[in-house]
């Protein structure tokens, strides 16, 4: 069998990730190993939980040992909106994902997308996740400030199997303690079901039923109404229904203000 030069350098580089996976450095050199051949902006590895805030395992510098600020937000709350934190809890499954695969029909009409994605990613985005058990799951993003093309798709899908099977071996070698972590706490996460209702309580309106929650988690999300009727087996007519209770119980015209009743609390919406 014949080997080019590039070949070679490649199964070295694998190697130096492989004699990392016991380490400190081992996700630096698995980025290294990446971006040798298809090109990306920022990663950051993470493990996601079912109820609580996720915890960093390891991300991209920034400039001048600088924090991250808008990326504080996500990991305090904006995270419950993100589809591929969604997505790592619905669909259950280790595996290779684009934004394409997870991305709600509506997610690029959202307030999360235009505040937070564009702004922070601006572009595509791809998870490598490893589901741990039913409560956690550990991801590996990539983000690209342009859309990935299709041969840098073809290649992320080729590597998938092995760079999951380093993930999954990595799993032993993780500290996944709370206070071993820098940034939010699982208990610093606000929970916005409690925060809904904390909300329709002083507005005197009413509280939200569970199902007007869902709803309104859903559509925050990027869920379109004849998309969350699908969701939940329930009419389009029932959804459309549920949004203007949401509305009239929050005192809110709109979902930009929505958003902004639950991610800027400084300036949310007094209820008349």
């Amino acid at each position: 069998m014949d080997f080019e030069w590039r070949d070679l350098a490649f199964h070295r580089e694998i190697g130096s990730a492989i004699d990392a996976l016991d380490g400190p450095h081992f996700w630096a050199r698995l980025t290294r190993v990446l971006e040798r051949h298809i090109g990306f902006d920022s990663w950051v590895a993470l493990r996601f939980a079912r109820d609580a805030a996720p915890l960093v395992l390891a991300e991209q510098a920034m400039p001048d040992g600088k924090l991250d600020l808008m990326f504080q937000d996500y990991l305090i709350a904006l995270y419950q909106l993100d589809p591929f934190y969604l997505a790592a809890f619905e669909t259950q499954a280790s595996g290779f994902y684009t934004l394409a695969d997870v991305a709600p029909d509506n997610f690029r009409m959202t307030e999360y997308y235009q505040r937070y994605f564009r702004k922070n990613i601006v572009g595509d985005e791809v998870h490598f996740n490893v589901v741990i058990d039913r409560d956690y799951t550990m991801g590996f993003s990539l983000g690209k400030t342009s859309k990935y093309d299709e041969r840098e798709i073809a290649l992320l899908t080729l590597y998938s199997p092995w760079v999951l099977a380093l993930m999954q071996q990595r799993l032993r070698f993780e500290k996944f303690a709370v206070e071993e972590t820098p940034h939010a706490t699982e208990s610093e996460a606000p929970d916005l079901h409690a925060r809904f209702g904390m909300l329709t309580g002083k507005s005197g309106r009413g509280a939200l039923t569970a199902r007007e929650i869902e709803v309104a988690m859903l559509s925050l999300s990027g869920f379109s109404s004849r998309a969350i009727a699908g969701k939940l087996s329930i009419s389009f007519e029932t959804v459309r229904a549920h949004k203007k209770h949401i509305y009239a119980k929050l005192g809110v015209g709109s979902q930009s203000e929505l958003f902004a009743m639950f991610y800027e609390p400084g300036r949310a919406v007094e209820p008349e």
